[in-house]
């Protein structure tokens, strides 16, 4: 919309089209992609604006004006929704070459003038509402951020006028500093909160609410599956309504709903006891509508009575408690649970064991996931072909898996993971306390997306889940072959998880069940173990207050899997898509031999903290390409990546591997990509050895 578009795409004005806008999302052949994160503490990625001193802006994307006329000549007539002003700049970094130090709320004047001009298009258009998300206000932010809030919306303040604005917050409380500059803006005629996750704003709303605005009172979930206590939120909402005005309380989500399942409806294989504790998004527009005419008097009373059914036998079915599970993982908190030998003594006793070379490569765990083998695994759960031609089929594509990582020469192999669909989803399968939906898909990135499990119940393993394929691809080579296991704080936070209890009460149930895997996978001859932890930093608290319970209790859920194991075990974990600079302490503090890390997309931001001298003594690899595109790199390429990791990391432990799992690659793409990625390390290699 700003056409904040970096030089290197070579775009020349005009309106973005599709070519220009799929390069900056994906790369092409020859430009990168530019880096992807996620959005604040959700699975959801967007793309990072890169922004400096001279980035032109000018209007260039009229999708926001568009959709709303296609969807009011439909005789829809909708809310538009833009992100912020400031919420844009803050989220966005310095472009390369640029300096860090860069403060992007300086072009705060120089994008003004274009949401100046969608404002008046949207108004011209008929537009009576529109929205602003300005989300960053539940984080941490200094004085002259929030003022930035008050500059912007001053500025704006001639444009809006004639519109009905809200100002949407989200996914936390709102800060009484926040709080004070967001109900002062100019211009703005209501204020959205997230009830839900945001309880302690309702305070701040009781003491001071300005007169004659609106309040979008979020008090249904937008990140969960759960049904609403309709009971509770409407014991808030009437607590409200005498602060705002009952004309001036409008009943809402807590966030988009773009984070939940589409609609139950879909739903034909969740048994109905389940299915009755549920609400996707369209049973949470009904939840809404319901409880806003339970506040104008026409409370429907079989609705919330239904509700209330459903809640209490939640509450007391035997399907959600167990009781040596809930002991077992009481008794975690306040232990430790730590490998007993010094990590650098480990590496010592593995190398013995696994005699690698320097900069030993390998990749992440999936390869590619091809038409035949979905159907494969799709006929097989439809119960159309056998165990036994499953089996034969799996092993089949395992054994052209290793093959090929042999022909390729790679050093620690992978299975690639064949008979899995996800990594959370595939583990949820085998695991008790979990349930599953048929439809319940969410948007993940671009046109990828999730399917999450639901933790219903108290978590446990019934029986081992990847030691007979492990184990099977072991006996294919003589290699080191990786067991593949996703680590319980990504179960977790990729999961739509129980909300009647401590999410940590949950992940050291999953951390116990994945314990068991482990051991059973050593004991079956796996000398190397990675348990993912892809989703580690996503799951931390937007504010800084509550960062160190969080990582307490996810490094420590970590620990747990693996604290019983050989020295000559190697423990790898791997992380994608987040910022990690900031955790960097607690990511040492998880103790794994080798940690795998999206490296490239970033722009190499994760080697800044290793310049900032931060020491790492274990085993670590920077990811050397970037997977998500379709681009191949060149050998001189990923070699040139390396020497820059060699410039701030020690030869004895870096790792040389792609920046997260093959899945959604093609082979075309894959071979001649982890082709150079080999040529680059033995290259590197024979002048390391020159070099001595």
């Amino acid at each position: 919309m700003l056409g904040a578009v970096p030089d290197r795409y070579s775009w020349s004005g005009g309106e973005i089209g599709f070519d220009t806008y799929f390069s900056m999302a994906r790369g092409n052949a020859s430009v990168p992609a530019m880096e992807m994160t996620k959005w604040f503490d959700t699975n959801y990625h967007y793309i990072v604006p890169e922004l400096g001193p001279n980035t032109k802006f000018s209007y260039a994307s009229h999708k926001a004006v568009t959709e709303y006329k296609e969807a009011k000549a439909l005789g829809v007539d909708t809310v538009p929704v833009l992100i912020g002003p400031v919420t844009y700049l803050l989220f966005s970094k310095p472009a390369k070459g640029v300096e860090k130090s860069f403060c992007t709320l300086s072009l705060l004047d120089r994008i003004l003038p274009i949401y100046k001009e969608v404002i008046a298009e949207l108004k011209a258009a008929g537009a009576t509402w529109i929205q602003l998300d300005e989300p960053t206000l539940v984080k941490d932010l200094d004085s002259k951020q929030l003022d930035a809030f008050s500059k912007a919306y001053s500025e704006l303040e001639s444009s809006l006028s004639g519109l009905n604005v809200v100002v949407e917050t989200y996914f936390a409380d709102v800060p009484a500093e926040a709080y004070k500059t967001l109900t002062s803006l100019n211009g703005v005629t209501g204020f959205g909160f997230d009830l839900v996750r945001g309880t302690n704003t309702i305070e701040h709303i009781k003491s001071s609410f300005p007169a004659g605005k609106y309040l979008f009172a979020g008090v249904v979930d937008g990140r969960n599956i759960w049904a609403n206590d309709l009971a509770a939120s409407l014991t808030i909402l009437q607590a409200l309504e005498p602060v705002v005005g009952k004309d001036k309380l409008v009943v809402s989500t807590s966030c988009s709903l773009m984070h939940t399942a589409v609609d139950l409806v879909n739903e034909t294989k969740l048994d109905d006891e389940i299915k009755s504790w549920l609400a996707f998004a369209a049973q949470k527009v009904v939840e809404v509508n319901a409880l806003a005419k339970a506040l104008t008097g026409t409370k429907d009373e079989a609705f919330f009575s239904s509700n209330a059914a459903a809640l209490a036998s939640r509450r007391s079915s035997p399907r959600v408690t167990n009781e040596e599970v809930q002991k077992a993982a009481t008794a975690l908190k306040g232990s430790d649970h730590r490998r007993a030998t010094p990590v650098s003594a480990r590496l010592n006793a593995q190398q013995k064991n696994l005699n690698l070379p320097i900069l030993p490569t390998t990749t992440i765990g999936s390869f590619p996931q091809t038409v035949e083998l979905r159907r494969v695994r799709r006929e097989y759960k439809a119960n159309k072909i056998s165990e036994e031609n499953y089996i034969t089929a799996i092993k089949e594509e395992i054994s052209k898996v290793v093959k090929l990582q042999e022909e390729l020469d790679i050093d620690v192999l992978v299975h690639g993971e064949p008979e899995r669909n996800d990594m959370v989803e595939y583990f949820g399968e085998q695991l008790s306390g979990f349930a599953f939906t048929a439809n319940g898909w969410v948007q993940s990135y671009g046109s990828r997306c999730v399917k999450p499990p639901i933790i219903y119940g108290d978590v446990s393993r019934p029986k081992p889940m990847t030691v007979f394929w492990s184990k099977m691809a072991q006996s294919m080579t003589s290699r080191p072959m990786k067991g593949m296991l996703t680590g319980p704080v990504t179960i977790l936070n990729w999961s739509f998880v129980r909300n009647d209890q401590p999410r940590f009460q949950t992940c050291y149930q999953i951390a116990l069940a994945i314990k068991k895997e482990v051991e059973d996978l050593e004991a079956g001859g796996i000398q190397v173990i990675q348990i993912d932890e892809a989703a580690l930093r996503e799951g931390l608290p937007l504010r800084k207050a509550e960062h160190a319970f969080y990582l307490d209790w996810a490094v420590h859920s970590f620990r747990i899997t693996n604290c019983g194991i050989k020295d000559t075990t190697q423990i790898h974990t791997h992380m994608c898509y987040s910022n990690f600079n900031d955790i960097i302490q607690s990511i040492i503090d998880m103790d794994a031999d080798v940690i795998t890390i999206e490296n490239s997309r970033s722009d190499e931001k994760l080697l800044s903290v290793f310049r900032d001298g931060v020491k790492y003594g274990a085993g670590i690899g920077p990811g050397v390409y970037d997977i998500h595109s379709p681009r191949i790199p060149s050998t001189e390429e990923i070699a040139d990546r390396v020497n820059k990791m060699l410039a701030v990391l020690d030869t004895n432990v870096l790792w040389v591997n792609p920046d997260c799992g093959l899945k959604t690659r093609k082979y075309n793409e894959v071979n001649p990509a982890l082709t150079n990625m080999v040529s680059a390390a033995k290259l590197i290699r024979t002048q390391l050895t020159s070099a001595k």
